[in-house]
């Protein structure tokens, strides 16, 4: 068995030199950085839990390639039941954090490589499956946490990738090597990057052949010469410089978004698993993107869950509990929530087995899920700020709650039952304040809208996907339509 522990995964990252800057400043210590510190702390609780007996059955399985127990952030799927057990232990988990906790991305790019490598080697005769497999072995047996790496900054949207006036908007081959490959550009919006012990980089788009140096998938150490990690600002990030267990919200937990550089960094081919394959990048894509719109399904819901339950502790904070809107509002947020969590395990349970044993969700049901979270975590959020009421935006710091001179004010006209504390009613309403504006709502919301791609992007798979000529079949069947 290898599983690391807490300590262990803490130390592993004071270990790693890399450049990471925070607003301009060079990073020497991320794990002590107050801004940077509560991500470490989700990414963390992925390893807490898997060493819970109540938990191991979500959080742990049986390696389908060393026979070894792993955590399931590092598995390859390989029944319907696993990917259940997948959205299951992403509900527990945002459930456990409030927050986004950064290892999905990872794991869904390993599910994705499996079987778009197997078929390429069945296909062109390479070698890219058992280099992929050999990582993964790897990583499985130091129980190393990955970051998956698809989006790309993309410059003008309205030209392909080498058409661009700069080449590096997208990651691309500038040099083939007897050794490996050279590669330049970045991949934004990198959930929980400087977090992790390894990148899986993949091409962001379907290639076309004139595009094909952007065709590439690769893993490398995130201490790798030649990247650069620029951390993401968020909403009331600073908060987290001024001490306050209050008016951060969530205090302990958070999430993690970061530009990450490519200047001519080498990989060498063992860690190569795509080169300029052009026409096996849309397949890649694709299926990324359909584990990953299934894995809202799982943490989104985790996350609603904290803030379904926060806006009723604000309503029975208010005195506001028993009426009647309140109570309506409070279900929809509910139905809405468990509408999401049954997309992901519909397209969980409708899953099939690909050429290379692993797990593929049903892809329809996944973007149809993924669809549901563009929407209803927004009016989620909606509902749970009404329910808060109008403090949310308007309330006093925890420096005015415990100043000498003001701080009986505060207390005094911020009360709302009278049997609960000013302090606890702030709480609630910072952690509210938290998940829909605050730094949470960029895991929360953000990512719900542009996470695994855009609205538009899920309209066009399930337009694909929605076999429309078979329903205009059926109905024609019924209606004794004769052509």
């Amino acid at each position: 068995m290898v599983l690391k522990s807490t300590d262990q995964y803490l130390d592993s990252l004071r270990q790693m030199k890399r450049k990471i800057y925070v607003q301009g400043e060079l990073v020497e210590n991320i794990v002590d950085h107050p801004i940077i510190r509560p991500s470490i702390n989700s990414v963390a609780m992925t390893y807490q839990l898997a060493m819970e007996p109540e938990h191991e059955d979500l959080m742990t399985c049986t390696s389908s390639l060393t026979g070894e127990k792993i955590n399931r952030f590092n598995h390859l799927h390989q029944s319907t039941d696993d990917l259940i057990k997948k959205v299951k232990m992403q509900r527990l988990l945002g459930q456990s954090t409030g927050a986004c906790f950064q290892r999905c991305v990872g794991m869904d790019a390993f599910n994705a490589m499996d079987s778009t490598t197997f078929e390429m080697d069945q296909k062109l005769g390479t070698e890219y499956n058992k280099r992929f497999r050999e990582f993964l072995k790897y990583v499985q047996e130091n129980d190393l946490v990955v970051d998956g790496a698809m989006t790309d900054p993309k410059g003008d949207r309205g030209l392909s990738p080498s058409e661009q006036a700069d080449p590096d908007l997208y990651l691309r081959i500038v040099e083939k090597r007897e050794d490996g490959i050279v590669v330049c550009g970045a991949k934004a919006h990198q959930t929980g990057m400087i977090n992790s012990h390894e990148i899986i980089v993949m091409p962001t788009i379907s290639m076309t052949e004139k595009d094909k140096a952007y065709a590439v998938t690769f893993a490398v150490p995130t201490t790798t010469d030649g990247i650069v990690y620029i951390y993401g600002r968020q909403s009331c990030d600073t908060r987290k410089l001024e001490g306050s267990s209050i008016d951060v919200g969530n205090s302990k937990f958070g999430g993690q978004e970061v530009l990450t550089v490519f200047d001519h960094v080498f990989v060498p081919w063992e860690r190569v698993f795509m080169c300029e394959e052009w026409q096996f990048s849309g397949i890649l894509v694709e299926r990324f993107a359909g584990y990953h719109r299934q894995s809202y399904g799982g943490c989104k819901v985790g996350v609603g869950d904290v803030l379904i339950g926060a806006a009723a502790v604000a309503a029975d904070y208010n005195g506001a509990a028993r009426a009647s809107h309140v109570k309506d509002k409070l279900i929809e947020m509910t139905h809405l929530n468990e509408t999401l969590y049954a997309c992901g395990i519909a397209c969980s349970a409708e899953g099939r087995k690909t050429a290379s044993g692993n797990y593929l969700i049903d892809m329809l049901l996944a973007n149809v899920c993924k669809q549901n979270v563009t929407r209803f975590p927004f009016e989620i959020a909606r509902l749970a700020q009404d329910i808060a009421g109008g403090i949310l935006g308007t309330m006093p710091s925890e420096r005015d709650l415990r100043h000498p001179e003001i701080g009986v004010y505060v207390d005094k006209y911020l009360r709302g039952v009278a049997a609960v504390s000013t302090e606890n009613r702030m709480r609630i309403i910072r952690l509210v304040e938290n998940l829909t504006m605050g730094s949470a709502a960029v895991g929360y919301l953000t990512e719900s809208m542009h996470g695994a791609g855009s609205p538009q992007a899920q309209r066009i798979m399930i337009a694909r996907q929605g076999n429309l000529d078979h329903k205009k079949k059926l109905a024609k069947t019924l209606a004794g339509v004769k052509e």
